[in-house]
């Protein structure tokens, strides 16, 4: 079966895109993707393979989720993605979160991440407790840290904020600036359906905050406003 699915991908591949992504995601010595390797395809034909697989079984997706390339597993992810939306067992959806937890080691860059996490972690947790959240947010593993306050945009969009605040608030002097990137990413969404909210929470903090979570948060101010906070 994963033969089969690798040469699909394959039938993708662009040779300057197998060259580019390896630096683009940090693979080298030290970086945040570290022996990555990648078969030059980018994510639109990525999900077109993912349509033709969304028949896979979890165990089969397991296999595809192991392999040593990134756009294997993210095309896994993908196919997670579509079956948790177009089934409407919550049984279903409830194995589909519980196999997405128990696999976040292969869930190991910021993209794989961000293309998968709010639309079965967050979207499963809309109407549930939300503690795991905060327990990935104390993870010693960056990913899941990361996945944590990316999976509070279904919230967001229904205008809850409790947990992406105090998640931004955990994850305040995190070292890492992919943190600082999610985090003020959703920091900015908080602040695109309730300005005030966000301004708020930019008081509180923006003198210890990191800069690019800073800027992050404040993309949509205007540059009068910018240039207040940047200040400090």
């Amino acid at each position: 079966m994963f033969d089969t699915f690798l040469q699909q991908l394959q039938t993708f591949s662009n040779p300057e895109k197998k060259e580019f992504l390896p630096h683009f995601f940090k693979t080298g010595k030290g970086e945040y993707g570290e022996g990555d390797r990648f078969l030059g395809v980018v994510v639109p034909d990525i999900r077109k393979v993912a349509k033709q697989n969304l028949t896979l079984s979890l165990k089969e997706i397991e296999e595809v989720l192991q392999s040593e390339y990134h756009e294997c597993r993210l095309c896994a992810l993908l196919i997670l993605v579509e079956k948790f939306k177009h089934t409407k067992s919550e049984q279903e959806k409830k194995e589909i979160f519980d196999f997405y937890l128990s696999h976040t080691k292969n869930i190991n860059n910021w993209d794989l991440v961000d293309l998968s996490v709010k639309d079965i972690i967050g979207e499963f947790l809309l109407n549930k407790d939300r503690k795991i959240l905060h327990q990935l947010a104390e993870s010693q593993n960056l990913w899941e840290q990361r996945m944590s306050v990316i999976a509070t945009f279904p919230f967001i969009k229904k205008n809850d904020f409790d947990d992406t605040l105090a998640l931004s608030e955990k994850l305040l002097h995190h070292p890492h600036d992919l943190i600082h990137k999610a985090a003020g990413w959703m920091l900015r969404e908080v602040g695109k359906r309730d300005k005030q909210t966000l301004v708020r929470f930019l008081d509180k903090h923006r003198r210890t905050m990191p800069r690019t979570m800073l800027r992050y948060a404040i993309e949509k101010f205007p540059q009068e406003e910018r240039i207040f906070y940047l200040k400090r």
